[in-house]
Formats: C-alpha cells, sequence, structure tokens
C-alpha cells in the first residue's frame, strides 16, 4: 500500500487530504488550518478521476481522415517542435502561443512561461487566470503595492465580529471555508452581497446577517456608497488614513455624490441596509471579501479598488483582527500567476518591461536579457488573434470552448489555426479539436508545489505512478526544448525547477528564495514573501510601496451600455457545488454529474409567468452572440430582472456562448457577470415528463439529497 499527504486538486483552499492506494485508490480529510479535516463533494470524490476510463493513455494525433488516433510520443513530439520551427520561420516568434491554466503547480507554471520566452521566442502567453483574479490583482497591486489574494491566514477570520463579503458562493464553491465564517454568523454579522439568494446568502438568514440584493452589476456604486456613509457619518478612521494612505482628499471628493439615497436607486438595496453596513464595519472585527461575482466585469478592477478604499477608510487593512482579502478561485491560481505565465510578467512577479528583472531572471537562465521578449497581450486578445497573427497554439491546463467568453467565435479561430496542440488528461472539449493531443499526469499522480488562497506555499505529493503512456509536461517540454535547440536547462525533477525557481524570484514581489521541496516537507507555515521565513500577514507594518503606504485611488460608476438592446434580462454565470470550472473533471465523476446532470436556468416566478415558461421546461437563452438552451428552475432566489446559468456545461448548455469578449480596461478581465439576454421556451422541445427533477439540491450547504438519501 502506498500513500502521501497532499492536497485537494480542486479550488485555491487547498484542502488537506491522504492520498492512499492499494488496489484502488482513496482520499480522506487530513487535519490542516484551512479545512480542518474536512472535505467537499469534490474533494470527497476526487480519486474516481485517477482511474477513469476516459483518461488519456497515448499522445493522439490528427490523421488525413480528420480522425483523433494513437501515436508514439517520439512521433507527437517531433511534429509539436516542426510546427513551432515552421511557424516561427514562416511568421515570426510571436506567431506561436501558449494559453496555460492556473491549475498547474508551481513548477509547471514557471517552466511553461520559460519555454515560451527562451524555446519559443514569443510574448504570446497568457492564462486563464485572466478570466478569474485579474481585476483583483490589478486593483491590489495598485492600492497595496501586493497581489496576494488573502494578506492573512484564513484562520484570521474565526474571530471576526463582521464579515463583508461581495461576489462569492462559498458554500458553493469552497464548503469548507464556511467554518471560517462561524464567528461572524454568531454575532449577527455576516453580510453577503449577491444579486441571488445563493446557498451563501441564505447563511444570513434567521438573524445571522443580513443579504444585500442589489441589481447586477451594481455592486461599484454600492461600494462607493457604503465609503461615503462612513466619512458621512464620521466612522471613518483618520488617524489610520493620515499615518498608512495617500490620496485620502481626492477619494472623499470622488464619493461625495453617491449619497445613500441615490446609492439605493441605483443597487436596489435599501438605505437602512447601506447604513447598518456601514456601521457594522466600522465597529470593528470586521472584514471585506470579494470575489469573481464582483470582479468579473469590465469595471472589475474600479470594483475591486472601491472595496479597497472602504477598508482603508475604515483602517481595516494590516491590523489585527480586521482586513481586506479576495477570494482566489483555482487551485493555483495564486502561484500560477506570480512565475511567469502573465502576458506581462517574470518569475517572482516581476514586470517583464523591468531592466533589472529582466537582468535577474535572464542570469538565472543563461541567456542574454535582450532575449527575453517584451510583453505579450492578455488572453482575452491573445484568443482573439488565433488563425491570424497567431498560427500555432498549446493550451495546457485549460478548456478554453467552455471557459472564455463568446466560445463559438473562439471556436472558429481555433480551427482556423495551422497547428493546435492541446496537453490534458482528458478529451476535453479544446481537446477534441487538437491536431495533437498529449496526455499528462494527474494531482495524485506528480510532485510539486501549489500556492493556496491564503500565500501559503504547499507540498503536492505523488501517491501512485500515472497510467502507462502519460507524462508530467515538465518532461514534455524539456523534450520539446531539446528538439528545438533551446538555450539554458530543462530538468524533469521538480525538485530541482523549484529550485531554479527559488533563484529566479529572489528579490521579487513574490519571492519564494529562501523555499525549497526539502524546507516544505518539514511542514513549515510558508507564507511568500519567504527569504528567512515566512509573512503571513505582509501589511502589519507597511505597505509593499516604496513609501510604505497605501494608495486610496478615486474610482467612478459608469453605467454599461447594452450591447444587445433588444434583450431584457441580464444574466449571470456561476458554480454549482457539485462541478468545478468547465467540468472536464466533475462532469465525468458520477456521483457529482448525477447530483447536477445539466445546466438550469434560475429564473423569478414572476418573470417566469409573463414568458410562459414553468418550472423543468425547456427554455432559449439568447442574444447576438449565440443560443443556450437549458432547463427552467422557478426560485424566488433570483431577482425578477435576472437569470443565472452555470458555467460548467458544454455544447448547447453552455452560458460562454452569450458572453461577450469585453474586457477590463485595465486588468483585461471579461464581463461574465452582466450579459443581456433574451429568454424563452424553447418551442423545438417536448413537454416536460416530471414537474420536478430527480435531484434536489437541499437548502443544507454541502448536502446532496437524491432518492438514496441525503449525503453531506
Amino acid at each position: 500500500m502506498s500513500s502521501a499527504d497532499t492536497h485537494c486538486p480542486y479550488c485555491a483552499l487547498q484542502c488537506a487530504m491522504t492520498v492512499s492506494h492499494a488496489g484502488h485508490t482513496t482520499v480522506t480529510g487530513r487535519d490542516f488550518p484551512t479545512n480542518r479535516g474536512g472535505l467537499c463533494a469534490k474533494g470527497w470524490t476526487s480519486a474516481e478521476l485517477l482511474a477513469s476510463p476516459h483518461r488519456l493513455r497515448m499522445p493522439l494525433m490528427r490523421r488525413p481522415d480528420g480522425t483523433l488516433a494513437e501515436t508514439t510520443w517520439d512521433e507527437a513530439l517531433d511534429a509539436v517542435a516542426a510546427a513551432f520551427r515552421v511557424t516561427k520561420a514562416a511568421h515570426g516568434p510571436d506567431a506561436n502561443a501558449i494559453f496555460g491554466g492556473g491549475g498547474l503547480t508551481n513548477e509547471k507554471a514557471y517552466q511553461l512561461g520559460k519555454f515560451a520566452r527562451v524555446a519559443l521566442g514569443t510574448s504570446r502567453i497568457d492564462y486563464n487566470g485572466r478570466f478569474c483574479m485579474s481585476s483583483a490583482a490589478a486593483a491590489s497591486n495598485r492600492a497595496f503595492g501586493m497581489d496576494r489574494g488573502l494578506p492573512f491566514p484564513v484562520t484570521d477570520l474565526d474571530d471576526a465580529r463582521t464579515i463583508l463579503l461581495l461576489g462569492s458562493n462559498v458554500a458553493a464553491t469552497m464548503p469548507p471555508f464556511l467554518a471560517h465564517l462561524a464567528g461572524a454568523r454568531a454575532n449577527g454579522g455576516l453580510i453577503v452581497v449577491d444579486p441571488r439568494r445563493s446557498a451563501t446568502a441564505r447563511l444570513t438568514e434567521d438573524g445571522a446577517g443580513t443579504h444585500l440584493q442589489p441589481a447586477p452589476g451594481t455592486d461599484l456604486p454600492l461600494l462607493l456608497g457604503l465609503t461615503h456613509i462612513a466619512l458621512a457619518e464620521g466612522l471613518a478612521d483618520r488617524l489610520y488614513i493620515e499615518e498608512r494612505t495617500t490620496g485620502f482628499d481626492a477619494l472623499r471628493r470622488s464619493v461625495a455624490a453617491w449619497w445613500p439615497e441615490r446609492t439605493s436607486s441605483t443597487t436596489g438595496v435599501p438605505v437602512a441596509q447601506l447604513r447598518e453596513t456601514a456601521r457594522r464595519l466600522a465597529a470593528g472585527g470586521a472584514y471585506i471579501l470579494t470575489g469573481r461575482g464582483v470582479e468579473q466585469h469590465v469595471d472589475g478592477t474600479a470594483t475591486a479598488t472601491a472595496a479597497i478604499n472602504l477598508a482603508l477608510v475604515l483602517g481595516l487593512v494590516g491590523r489585527e483582527g480586521s482586513g481586506y482579502g479576495t477570494l482566489t478561485g483555482q487551485g493555483n491560481g495564486q502561484g500560477g500567476r506570480e512565475h511567469g505565465q502573465k502576458a506581462d510578467q517574470l518569475p517572482g512577479y516581476r514586470s517583464i518591461r523591468d531592466p533589472e528583472a529582466r537582468r535577474h531572471v535572464a542570469g538565472v537562465w543563461g541567456i542574454d536579457p535582450e532575449e527575453i521578449p517584451d510583453a505579450g497581450i492578455p488572453a482575452t486578445a491573445l484568443l482573439g488573434e488565433l488563425g491570424g497573427p497567431v498560427k500555432t497554439l498549446l493550451v495546457a491546463g485549460s478548456n478554453v470552448v467552455v471557459s472564455a467568453p463568446d466560445v463559438e467565435a473562439v471556436r472558429s479561430r481555433l480551427a482556423a489555426l495551422d497547428t493546435l496542440i492541446v496537453c490534458d488528461f482528458f478529451l476535453s472539449e479544446t481537446a477534441e479539436l487538437a491536431d495533437i493531443v498529449l496526455p499528462v499526469l494527474q494531482w495524485a499522480e506528480e510532485e510539486g508545489t501549489m500556492t493556496s488562497l491564503e500565500g501559503r506555499v504547499i507540498r503536492r505529493r505523488r501517491a501512485l505512478p500515472g497510467p502507462e503512456g502519460a507524462r508530467s509536461e515538465l518532461w514534455i517540454l524539456s523534450e520539446l526544448a531539446q528538439r528545438l535547440g533551446a538555450a539554458s536547462t530543462w530538468s524533469t525533477d521538480p525538485a530541482e525547477v523549484f529550485d531554479e525557481l527559488a533563484r529566479a524570484s529572489e528579490g521579487g514581489v513574490a519571492d519564494y528564495s529562501g523555499l525549497s521541496h526539502e524546507l516544505l516537507d518539514t511542514g513549515v507555515e510558508a507564507y511568500w514573501p519567504y527569504r528567512s521565513s515566512g509573512t503571513p500577514r505582509p501589511f502589519t507594518e507597511r505597505f509593499a510601496h516604496a513609501d510604505g503606504r497605501a494608495r486610496l485611488v478615486p474610482v467612478d460608476a459608469t453605467p454599461p451600455t447594452p450591447t444587445d438592446r433588444g434583450a431584457e434580462l441580464t444574466l449571470v454565470t456561476g458554480r454549482y457545488l457539485q462541478q468545478y470550472q468547465s467540468g472536464t473533471q466533475t462532469r465525468r465523476v458520477a456521483e457529482l454529474n448525477g447530483a447536477r446532470p445539466e445546466a438550469r436556468l434560475e429564473i423569478h416566478p414572476a418573470t417566469a409567468s409573463r414568458l410562459g415558461i414553468r418550472e423543468d421546461a425547456l427554455v432559449a437563452v439568447s442574444n447576438e452572440r449565440g443560443t443556450v438552451r437549458a432547463r427552467a428552475s422557478v426560485t424566488t432566489d433570483i431577482r425578477h430582472d435576472t437569470v443565472f446559468l452555470p458555467f460548467h456545461y458544454a455544447g448547447d448548455e453552455c452560458a460562454n456562448r452569450l458572453t461577450e469578449a469585453i474586457v477590463d480596461p485595465t486588468s483585461a478581465m471579461p464581463e461574465f457577470k452582466r450579459t443581456r439576454v433574451r429568454v424563452a421556451p424553447d418551442a423545438a422541445a417536448p413537454v416536460p415528463a416530471f414537474e420536478h427533477g430527480p435531484v434536489v439540491v437541499s437548502e443544507h450547504p454541502g448536502a446532496v439529497r437524491t432518492e438514496e438519501g441525503t449525503h453531506v
């Protein structure tokens, strides 16, 4: 029997687990500060995927008849290298591109960025974290000089009196996190901002807190209004503002126009709730947390900035017992953006345009700084170049034909490429379109590190061998680098790659230079920056700007112009408890997919009645970009002007057929949460055979009720 202490392959909470293998593989929860031995349904079932019959076990290549057929590794890698060489010779280095993922280990994310810049010489690299964390990252860098999702340990939340949670349904996305909300709930201080009465919003009932239910896309006016109240009612911490921030006068002027009545009229949140929220936050022991619901907008950076401004005005940040943070989504969404997958960054969260950063990293890589390409372009723009300036694309750890905005346009551009190469462990919807598919290892079959939502670097450990024929991305990149005659060294040993990453990050904002696999294996609490010791609370004495002060950055709310004027409802997208991201993994787990086998459109009863839609009826949700077909869930948990779709499904159920490839001007985050749509009964649909689905998700977060019973 083999076993290993490791961490869950899903979200950035990175719950600790032990993986055991004796003929079959099992997981058990392990005590760790973030999860305290608990796991959600996704974690408990994660081992099922390791032995899945759907695993890719040999490379695949597109044959002349259009089919994908198994081939040898040598043939596949020779073909990939040839495609890169031919493309570069004919069109230049930027005609080759790489699209990475926020689930890759730190080692693989680092090596992927190095491969792009050194082996391919291309600036065209970005990753799917651009769809998740970029607005929060831009806001934090601007305000604090550092982007670390939570600049404090998760356990600090346990003693909070008040937690303002904006745009995050943690009951569905990371259920073990709920334990850290218990103190605030006991004090009646959990305040959830969401246009839906989500499972998390329902945790505020029975005196546990308040659900603020603004109109979709009005989180920015809401935060501006709360800041106005804090200043008007004398709730601001003037001494803190004077000693630890700059820009207060401009901020004060910028929120002057958002008096409570105007804010209420814009957002739909009653004035009394606005005043009570501001007063609770100012009363001590308060935290403000943001998630994708307020960030995945064309004004997402401004909204995250407004949340930071509110926290700074109240003196919450960098003090014991209070703070601001953003909840990272993907498993390595934090580490994945620190070490080179982003278009404009080098390892250590360095700017690729900083001459000193280029000199330092080039020294580690053994190349001339001039050989490092300039900054590239962010993910949505990169996808827009496919089939045009970009001719060959390598995708690693992402399923863009489900997760990207306006996926039908993305699908068309993928088809226009000369060569599409995909690394995956299943034949995802993106891999199905590829010319070459390379099978890779899963989480329990590899060594490496991840960085959790609290900036803690943790060890991923190998519990069992991968299937014969699958290979690590480190091995794949090494083999390709050799075929391309690339400079530098290309180790396949994760510990050696991490040591190189640590050297490359030294002196950067995200400094890992004091860490190694050996040290992490001692169980040290390794919060970055880590030079000789960890930094769990980096803002206690100063912020990361040269003067040590945080920046109060004025922002304004400008109502968006609808792009589909014939639409009358606002679509918001989000997650189900039992599914994850694009569903490549969870839609292959019988228990999870049995609980959530299809996309359901949440719609208010009054809206449904007006449109002639009843429970379980098939509906068509459409706009100028496409149509999604889903079954209706008629519920008062959503506003009458809003509908909701999950984003985990493909084909006719893919919510991102509807979303638009418009982005925040600062972060390049796409607009996922405010899409105008039309909803109507699907004229081609048969009459439903039942009034209610056979599976009902109960109101208890994390519990699923089926015909066989209830499981938590």
